[in-house]
């Protein structure tokens, strides 16, 4: 049945130009004779018909032809349309007067006036019949497919916005069931027909009552706790949920069905974004040229575009995958254009001598050193590459700008360089220490910050979870009990740049980053929220510890007497530890010669005298 009322609608919608006119023609000769049906006087006595019938409809159908009438959509018609169809019928009455009169045809006046009204009545009823035709058959054609059924939490605005989208054009055939909102004096009315039911807390019988498949989080201003709690009661359901963004993104678009986003982690995590004041971030940057190492990376690319809204007078964009880099750069430009002066450098860290020729060459006044390898297993299966890139390509990048005489050296840290477990975090580590020591004798100031996992980085667990849902599981989660510290990468950006800008040198800046979240319940979480039941529809496995993975992470090598608060809230400095410099460059150039020769266990013993908290992990599952 489906397939006939498909059929028909499209035989329709092809040739519906064609029809129209036909229909047209038949409406003009029939509005034509009305004077003559009314008044009782057959038109086979009245000599002149004959001669003006066709005059009359060739009249009509090339002015609406000209005007444009057919071109309408009237599945979509509105005032305009409407308004376009009538100036249609009394342009075209108006011209056949003329040309009657300027041909001395005789017609009676009250022949003009009925059949205008009749002509422009018929030809509008019409149209208005077609639209409904056309939109009965979407919903006849509908009617054997099956409907999603929506809940919609809250009745604001966007709800409002959103039923009239839906009401309009509606691809996902949504069926909009009920709405919730805890603002009792709308629960019992209704919007645009869809009854307000109930409050948030009662989603799960609504849910049931109305046999929701879906829930659409419609609350673009609600804050980040009370987002966590309905998103709770919604997790505790079967039904998929989806998200309105905040409100200036609905600005952009007249489609507000386009905007509705899947729920992502940092919904989850229940707390605010992390919100720092700029002005001493741009005062800091405007008019100075500043580097970016790994500038195409999560990381780096976020800070060239945060860098870029601060006027900086050249921006260098250095990275090894000239992919990333190039990506960057034109999203850039597309942004900015000439306003913006943008330059990549593609180079290794580790190559000294290029590095020396980009700062002798443009200058360099801060930069910005987010060039390291990341990877926790990878690197503990090739610690000799850890070791080139994050120890001795950090030192080099550290000599090129001491030496030639940059303002400001910020290197992006990690909280697994705290009490490491691992060669990434050990690396890391002792890129801390590089810094710290260059600073007591140069001019740079050198300063660290150290934050915890960053969302949608490269290599960020949340994007496996997202694909492994997609695909139909299994999930694959290492430990029950692992916890980590969370941020989102324009926050941990921020912190960068806020922290570089109030540096005097030698500190290492961490972020309070709230509670830790179990990587377990994140998972849970994103199954229930794409609307499957964890272990039933998507099962979730426990792998195991990784080579290298701890179950907990920590921001500061000793707690409470080590942190230092700042006079920006979220921002505290971990005090500086003492070790001996000597030994440090000593061993730095032990640890580069053993790498060179992949020479895996002086490695390790270089980096144990190195780094006394770092504690080698042993037959630990690979995956």
């Amino acid at each position: 049945m489906s397939n006939l009322y498909s059929s028909i609608f499209k035989i329709l919608n092809k040739y519906r130009k064609y029809i129209l006119i036909l229909i047209d023609t038949f409406i003009i000769i029939v509005s034509f004779l009305s004077p003559h049906i009314i008044s009782g006087v057959h038109p086979d006595k009245i000599v002149w018909f004959e001669n003006t019938w066709y005059i009359y409809t060739t009249i009509y159908i090339s002015v609406f032809i000209m005007m444009g009438v057919y071109k309408n959509i009237w599945r979509y018609a509105g005032i305009q349309d409407i308004y376009k169809c009538l100036q249609a019928n009394i342009l075209a009455n108006l011209l056949f007067l003329i040309l009657t009169k300027t041909l001395n045809i005789f017609v009676r006046y009250y022949v003009y006036i009925v059949a205008f009204f009749v002509t422009s009545f018929c030809t509008l009823a019409i149209r208005i019949v077609y639209r409904a035709i056309l939109i009965l058959g979407d919903k006849n054609t509908k009617k054997f497919s099956r409907y999603t059924n929506i809940m919609i939490v809250g009745a604001g605005e966007a709800t409002v916005a959103m039923l009239q989208e839906i009401s309009r054009n509606n691809p996902n055939n949504y069926m909009v069931k009920c709405i919730v909102d805890d603002d009792k004096t709308k629960i019992g009315r209704s919007i645009n027909s869809v009854s307000v039911v109930s409050s948030t807390d009662k989603i799960p019988a609504m849910i049931n009552k109305f046999d929701i498949d879906e829930i659409i989080l419609s609350i673009p201003s609600l804050d980040k706790e009370n987002k966590k709690r309905i998103l709770d009661i919604c997790s505790a359901t079967k039904c998929k949920l989806k998200i309105l963004p905040e409100v200036y993104s609905l600005l952009t678009d007249n489609n507000i069905l386009d905007k509705i986003r899947e729920v992502q982690v940092e919904d989850l995590l229940g707390r605010e974004p992390i919100s720092l004041d700029c002005t001493l971030t741009k005062e800091y940057i405007q008019g100075k040229t500043v580097l970016v190492t790994g500038g195409g990376g999560s990381i780096g690319s976020e800070l060239c575009r945060q860098i870029s809204s601060y006027a900086p007078k050249k921006l260098i964009v250095l990275d090894i995958y000239e992919n990333n880099a190039y990506n960057i750069q034109q999203e850039l430009i597309r942004q900015y254009g000439d306003m913006l002066d943008i330059e990549v450098e593609i180079a290794s860290i580790r190559d000294k001598n290029k590095l020396d020729q980009i700062f002798t060459t443009h200058n360099i006044e801060i930069v910005f050193h987010a060039a390291a390898h990341k990877h926790v297993p990878l690197m503990e299966k090739n610690p000799e590459e850890a070791i080139k890139n994050n120890v001795i390509g950090t030192y080099n990048v550290v000599q090129a700008a001491h030496e030639n005489d940059a303002e400001k050296f910020v290197l992006i840290s990690t909280d697994k360089a705290v009490n490491p477990t691992n060669i990434m975090g050990a690396t890391k580590r002792i890129a801390e220490m590089i810094i710290q020591s260059y600073d007591k004798h140069s001019e740079t100031d050198f300063v660290a910050v150290r934050f915890g996992n960053v969302l949608g980085s490269n290599g960020s667990v949340i994007p496996l979870f997202k694909e492994q849902i997609k695909q139909g599981g299994p999930v694959t989660v290492t430990h029950e009990e692992i916890t980590r510290y969370f941020m989102t990468i324009p926050e941990a950006v921020q912190l960068v740049l806020q922290s570089s800008s109030m540096a005097e040198g030698g500190e290492i800046f961490v972020l309070d980053m709230g509670e830790p979240v179990k990587i377990k319940d994140l998972a849970y979480n994103l199954i229930k929220l794409s609307g499957f039941e964890p272990n039933v529809d998507i099962n979730i496995n426990y792998t195991g510890l990784r080579p290298g993975e701890k179950l907990y992470e920590e921001l500061l090598v000793s707690h409470g007497q080590n942190q230092i608060e700042t006079n920006i809230n979220k921002i505290f400095v971990e005090r500086p530890i003492e070790f001996n410099e000597k030994e440090l460059f000593g061993a730095i150039a032990k640890l580069e010669e053993a790498a060179y020769n992949m020479d895996e266990e002086k490695e390790l013993q270089i980096i144990e005298k190195l780094v006394p908290t770092y504690k080698r992990t042993t037959n630990v599952k690979c995956i």
